[in-house]
C-alpha cells in the first residue's frame, strides 16, 4: 500500500465515529433463529487488513459474534479445494434473484441449487464436505482455525441448536434435493453440519485474517500458506459478486463496488483484490436480511477512499 492509500485509510477510520453518528441505525435483529435475537442491536465493530499486513479498527472489532452465512465462503473454498471442477456438475454459479431460503428455483430446476450461498446450495456444499471427510465438523474447524492462526474458534452450540429447532424450511431443501438424487448423504448428518457451520463465532478481526486468501492469490496472508490456486481465488470472488447478497447482490456491488458476503448475524466480509479484506458487523438488518449499517459504512468506505473494483 502506498502512502497515499495508507493516508485515505486512516483518515477515513478516524471519520467513522461522525460518520456513525450521521447513520440511523434502521433495520431489526434477525428473530427466526431466537439466540440470535438477544445481541446488542447498538454492536458496531469493523476491521481491515490490507496486502501488506496493516491493520486498521473501530468499534467492537475484537467481539466475537455470530457469522451465519459468511461460513458459507468458507466451506466453499474448502469443498472447491477438494472437488476440483467436479463441484460444478452438482451446483451453478448464477444470481438466485430470490432470497436466501426460497424453494422456488429449486423446484423450478430439478434440484439443483442456484448457486453455493443460498441455502440449498450451501446444504449440497455440506454434503460435498460430509463425502469427504471423515469428522467434517471437526475436520472444517481445524481448517478455519488454521485460517484466522487461532485454536480457540469454535461452534456456538446453544445457536446450532436454535437453528435446528427451527430450521423446517431447510430440512425441506436437503429432502427437496435428496429426492432429485442430489444429496448422496443422511439428511440428519448434513442438516447437523450445516447448523453448526452457521453458529460459527469470530470477530471482525478473525474474519478479516481468515479470508485474506481471497485478497492474495489464495495465500494466507498469516501463514504465507496456500489456501486454495489464484484461479480459484478468482472464481470464488466472482461468485462472491454475483451472489454473496442474495436477491440485493446487484444493489451492494452498485453501491460499494466489492466482492462480499453477508450473514444473518449482521456481519458483512468484503474483498479489494490484492489490496485489502474488511469485515464489519452492525446486528440489525434491512428487508432483506443484510446488515443495514454495515452496507452504508462499507459504501462509505470504498467512495471516499476510491477503493471499489470498479
Amino acid at each position: 500500500m502506498n502512502s497515499k492509500e495508507q493516508f485515505a485509510f486512516e483518515k477515513v477510520f478516524l471519520e467513522l465515529p461522525e460518520q456513525l453518528k450521521q447513520i440511523p441505525n434502521l433495520g431489526e435483529v434477525a428473530s427466526y433463529i431466537p439466540e440470535l435475537s438477544h445481541v446488542n442491536p447498538e454492536k458496531f465493530g469493523i476491521h481491515l487488513i490490507t496486502a501488506d499486513k496493516q491493520n486498521f479498527a473501530y468499534g467492537d472489532s475484537n467481539e466475537k459474534f455470530s457469522i451465519q452465512s459468511i461460513a458459507k465462503v468458507l466451506s466453499l473454498t474448502l469443498a472447491f479445494k477438494l472437488e476440483e471442477e467436479k463441484l460444478w456438475e452438482r451446483i451453478g454459479v448464477e444470481p438466485s434473484g430470490n432470497a436466501f431460503n426460497s424453494l422456488f428455483r429449486l423446484e423450478q430446476e430439478k434440484g439443483i441449487p442456484r448457486n453455493p450461498f443460498i441455502n440449498a446450495g450451501a446444504l449440497l456444499i455440506c454434503d460435498v464436505l460430509v463425502s469427504r471427510l471423515n469428522q467434517p465438523k471437526e475436520e472444517f474447524l481445524d481448517f478455519v482455525r488454521e485460517l484466522v492462526g487461532n485454536p480457540k474458534i469454535n461452534y456456538c452450540e446453544r445457536i446450532a441448536l436454535s437453528e435446528k429447532e427451527h430450521g423446517y424450511r431447510n430440512a425441506s431443501m436437503v429432502n427437496f434435493m435428496k429426492s432429485y438424487n442430489n444429496i448422496n448423504n443422511d439428511v440428519e448428518e448434513v442438516l447437523d453440519f450445516y447448523f453448526h457451520l452457521c453458529s460459527l463465532e469470530m470477530s471482525c478481526a478473525e474474519l478479516a485474517q481468515a479470508v485474506t486468501y481471497l485478497s492474495s492469490d489464495g495465500m494466507n496472508l498469516l501463514t504465507q500458506k496456500e489456501v486454495i490456486s489464484p484461479s480459484k481465488t478468482k472464481r470464488i470472488n466472482a461468485i462472491m459478486q454475483l451472489c454473496g447478497f442474495y436477491d440485493e447482490a446487484g444493489e451492494f456491488a452498485f453501491e460499494v463496488g466489492l466482492p462480499g458476503k453477508s450473514g444473518v448475524g449482521g456481519g458483512i466480509i468484503a474483498i479489494h483484490p490484492l489490496k485489502y479484506t474488511v469485515a464489519v458487523w452492525s446486528p440489525k438488518l434491512n428487508e432483506k436480511g443484510n446488515s443495514y449499517r454495515g452496507m452504508k459504512i462499507l459504501e462509505f468506505f470504498t467512495t471516499q477512499t476510491a477503493s471499489s473494483v470498479f
